[in-house]
């Protein structure tokens, strides 16, 4: 009989044993969510650059930049968390806090905020 592939990372899937299968894919969708997110996140900054919405080239810019900077932190944010909680559900311990939902919260308000500003001046 030949032994079982190894699945990537290893880091992850060679720690502890494999859980209910359940955990794990509720784990794995959370992780695409925030995938998901992140790819919204750098639509959005297309189209904010885009000539369309006119705040100008130094406006667009900014909050394009600041729209890419929170796709990049999603993205990067939903892998690491996907490692620890699948981690922890390997070895049966307690699933890791989550801070990354209030700063990514803080991030798309002060986009908010910068949106609203930029408008309003173009509107003058």
């Amino acid at each position: 009989m030949s032994e079982p592939r190894r699945r990537l990372p290893h880091g992850v899937y060679d720690d502890g044993v494999d859980p209910d299968v359940r955990f794990s894919l509720a784990n794995e969708r959370t992780y695409l969510a925030w995938v998901r997110t992140g790819l919204a996140l750098v639509a959005g900054a297309v189209a904010v650059h885009s000539p369309v919405l006119d705040l100008g080239p130094v406006v667009g810019t900014l909050l394009s930049a600041w729209l890419l900077l929170l796709a990049a932190t999603c993205v990067g944010q939903g892998w690491w968390r996907w490692q620890r909680t699948e981690r922890a559900l390997r070895r049966t311990g307690h699933l890791p806090g989550f801070g990354g939902g209030l700063a990514f919260g803080l991030g798309v308000g002060t986009l908010v905020l910068g949106v609203t500003v930029a408008t309003l001046l173009a509107l003058l």
